[in-house]
């Protein structure tokens, strides 16, 4: 039945002319049917430069709102509207813009899992893999990261020049990991090499053969001589990487480490989305797409530099 679904997901993406991202945290079926998979700035680069009128996020709010600030003048959908983000709905423009007053003479950085609200008060926005570039080439010497701490803490160990404030925020399923869980891991997989996103604490980021975004992660696995590896990060990438790699043996680091949002999104709600019967369309308003964009374009910038 799946294969069913996705043979009508096949051709009506064709007949309504519909580029289909998938984030490397949705199910494999999902990805199966997508034209683009990747993480979350990524797709949405990917979105900007393809021809179809419409673009469907398989993913998170946030990401389908990325799409939408690069690509104004196409249909981005959200083909199940309750999937958020709890790192990205930590913070409201009220909470950010007291923080700025506080911090007056700090530039605030975002890190790309935050809504497009806040995007458009901040200077510059950031992806796991690109916010050390990024920081190092800003002018500014002091700087307020939002809103993942862990993340923000592992770049300013990266950054030491920089002065870097940090607030009480982060990803909760990354955030709950342990250091116990990375030794109860390594006892059960003795010889494995641990691969981790830094969304995860610092004692358990230290303990990493590898950190690195959900790409970077896949890449080494990947690229890497070595037969068995611990995944630090959400638990789909140990399937994904099994099947792609099906030589090797990829084991997670919890049966917790689980984004309960990413998996609302099925392979229905595709379906279901094509067919217009459900999902969501992303509005912006024209203010708050061409502010936030601002940032975005800084991180471009000076990514390039």
């Amino acid at each position: 039945m799946i294969k069913d679904i996705q043979e009508r997901i096949a051709r009506l993406k064709k007949e309504k002319d519909v580029c289909i991202l998938a984030h490397c945290y949705q199910s494999h079926d999902i990805l199966e049917v997508a034209d683009f998979v990747g993480d979350s700035f990524g797709l949405a680069q990917k979105a900007a430069k393809a021809e179809a009128g419409t673009v469907m996020m398989c993913g998170v709010r946030f990401m389908a709102e990325t799409c939408k600030i690069l690509s104004p003048e196409k249909r981005v959908l959200l083909p199940n509207g309750d999937a958020g983000c709890p790192m990205a709905e930590q913070l409201d423009v009220n909470m950010l813009a007291q923080l700025k007053e506080r911090y007056p003479d700090y530039a605030v950085v975002a890190y790309i899992n935050t809504t497009a609200e806040l995007k458009m008060l901040c200077d510059v926005c950031v992806t796991s893999s690109s916010a050390a570039k990024i920081i190092k080439n800003m002018d500014a010497e002091k700087i307020l990261f939002i809103p993942d701490c862990n993340l923000g803490g592992y770049i300013a160990k990266q950054v030491p020049k920089k002065e870097i404030k940090l607030i009480n925020g982060g990803c909760p399923a990354h955030a709950k990991m342990t250091k116990k869980d990375v030794e109860a891991a390594k006892a059960a997989h003795p010889g494995a090499l641990f691969l981790v996103h830094p969304e995860c604490t610092a004692e358990v980021t230290e303990l990493a053969d590898f950190a690195g975004s959900t790409t970077e992660i896949m890449d080494y696995a990947r690229e890497s001589k070595a037969c068995s590896f611990i995944i630090g990060t959400e638990n789909s990438i140990v399937q994904h990487l099994g099947i792609e790699c099906p030589d090797k043996r990829f084991y997670p680091l919890s049966k917790e480490l689980v984004c309960r949002d990413m998996k609302l999104t099925t392979i229905a709600d595709v379906l279901h989305c094509l067919e217009g019967t459900d999902g969501e369309e992303i509005v912006l308003e024209e203010e708050i797409r061409v502010k936030a964009k601002r940032c975005i374009d800084e991180m471009l910038r000076l990514g390039n530099g």
